[in-house]
């Protein structure tokens, strides 16, 4: 069950889910459709990620906030969605995006320095039409990273 906090003026909700710590959930764009994203802002909810998830909701994701922005990886160690991952500039402009296979340890990397890395199921952006260039909303609401 989700719970809420107002924080400088601003509704976050927080998914109360027993075997991962809360994460902040804030809404997003990407032109016209909307993203509901947990947002891990801290190191331990960076390294948990979507692991030992079995399922996750259309439009549905998780923002991944970077205190720098470096050539971030990702892999998917004790993941079981297939997703698809974009990689972001400090603007939110999307440099690449990966496609992964579940359980795998192979590394997806940022093209170029990312602040942010987003997950949604796999196939969201293609489904969309949504590609590399094109900007993500709503960023500026995500908590400052830990």
């Amino acid at each position: 069950m989700p719970r809420f906090l107002l924080a400088a003026g601003v509704i976050v909700s927080f998914l109360a889910t027993p075997a991962f710590a809360q994460m902040a959930l804030i809404e997003l764009s990407a032109g016209f459709h909307r993203i509901e994203a947990e947002v891990a802002a801290d190191q331990p909810n960076r390294m948990q990620g979507l692991m030992m998830r079995r399922s996750m909701p259309v439009n549905h994701g998780m923002l991944f906030v970077f205190p720098q922005a470096e050539r971030h990886c990702m892999w998917m160690r004790n993941t079981f969605l297939p997703l698809s991952v974009a990689f972001l500039d400090e603007q939110g402009r999307i440099l690449n995006i990966e496609n992964m296979q579940p359980q795998t340890e192979n590394n997806h990397c940022a093209a170029a320095p990312a602040r942010f890395a987003l997950e949604m199921n796999r196939g969201w952006f293609a489904d969309k039409g949504i590609k590399p260039g094109q900007r993500i909303g709503g960023l500026e609401k995500a908590p400052a990273p830990q």
